[in-house]
């Protein structure tokens, strides 16, 4: 009698382990694909990036051309493009919040500095006429759309992996496998307020 009632116990400790194995294991699984995704989805923003970064020189040598046009307005998006070109981020550093801002703010700054030329643009329409100007002008338009696009689908994965993360019992293997929260993408400082419209 007290062999099977050990051998029982033995038995219902091997059940629990599996059990609680398989769990975590699951656990680990569902964190290690939404990590996947995230990182999926990182590479799609650097791409997009990447796609402005090189349409920029095409754009200030094209503007370049036009005569007594701002060379300070010229001088600001190169500048800026060397900034957001030279803050890097892979799969591996997007984790860490301080590095994530960092290349948030240096392409915001792109972001700005790309505004304002199309802004001063306004004041030459030789400039604007011309087809090579017209073509660069839409593929900018249209990668600021994909850039919009693609950071939002970033937040998304990003949140549901985060959301993933913090559920329990998967924060435990969280904690213990070392996978650590990712940031969002914000909104770019002074967002909130309105433009102010001069006539």
């Amino acid at each position: 009698m007290g062999k099977s009632v050990a051998l029982g116990c033995i038995v219902l400790i091997l059940v629990g382990v599996l059990v609680v194995g398989g769990m975590a294991a699951g656990a680990y699984n569902k964190l290690n694909a939404a990590d996947q995704a995230v990182s999926g989805a990182w590479a799609q923003v650097e791409n997009v990036y990447q796609r402005r970064a090189d349409l920029i020189p095409n754009l200030v040598e094209t503007v370049k051309g036009a005569a007594n046009f701002e060379k300070e307005t010229l001088t600001q998006v190169i500048q800026a493009r060397a900034s957001a070109t030279q803050v890097k981020l892979d799969a591996n550093s997007i984790k860490d919040p301080a590095a994530f801002a960092q290349f948030q703010k240096a392409q915001d700054g792109l972001g700005g500095a790309i505004s304002r030329l199309l802004v001063t643009i306004e004041k030459y329409p030789e400039l604007k006429a011309t087809q090579n100007f017209r073509e660069l002008q839409t593929s900018l338009e249209g990668t600021e759309n994909r850039i919009s696009v693609e950071r939002g689908r970033f937040n998304d994965v990003t949140q549901a992996y985060n959301t993933l993360r913090r559920s329990f019992p998967t924060v435990i293997v969280a904690n213990f496998a070392g996978f650590k929260e990712r940031p969002f993408f914000k909104a770019a400082e002074g967002a909130d307020k309105p433009p102010a419209v001069k006539f």
